[in-house]
């Protein structure tokens, strides 16, 4: 850090980094043993504890402030045509789920919440990098 006190949301629902990493780690051995979601990750990812590192510090910098996250998630996705639109739906029924049984109540809230959020702007993201999005305008008639 960069010796800034940064108290991002996560602070006052109880999140801290013990439970961001069992948070994600719960939830991405679910991921890996799921049988439509599995076959995704598992072909995309090289390194789990690596990865796992990584979603931890982008965790921690989305509820914590901390700003240890390094990347670009769109870039990530957009380069993997496999992911659907309907993966979404199922990866955040599975990560609210995961967040309902790990979490106490306030600080699953908020995971869930900021999970939607995130999930619903990488879904548009990719729809409009793929082409996928309707025009904004309905054609004139002639």
């Amino acid at each position: 850090m960069d010796g800034k006190l940064r108290i991002g949301p996560g602070v006052a629902a109880g999140i801290d980094e013990d439970l961001i990493k069992a948070q994600v780690h719960t939830f991405y051995g679910r991921v890996r043993l799921d049988p439509v979601l599995g076959p995704i990750f598992n072909a995309a990812i090289d390194d789990w504890d690596e990865h796992l590192a990584k979603l931890c510090d982008f965790w921690s910098s989305v509820l914590l402030m901390t700003g240890r996250f390094k990347g670009s998630p769109m870039a990530a996705h957009a380069r993997r045509p496999d992911i659907r639109n309907e993966h979404f739906a199922l990866w955040l029924d599975l990560f609210a789920r995961t967040a309902r049984e790990v979490c106490p109540p306030e600080a699953a809230e908020l995971f869930i919440e900021k999970s939607r959020m995130i999930g619903h702007s990488l879904a548009l993201g990719l729809a409009v990098s793929r082409g996928e999005l309707p025009p904004l305008h309905a054609p004139r008639p002639g």
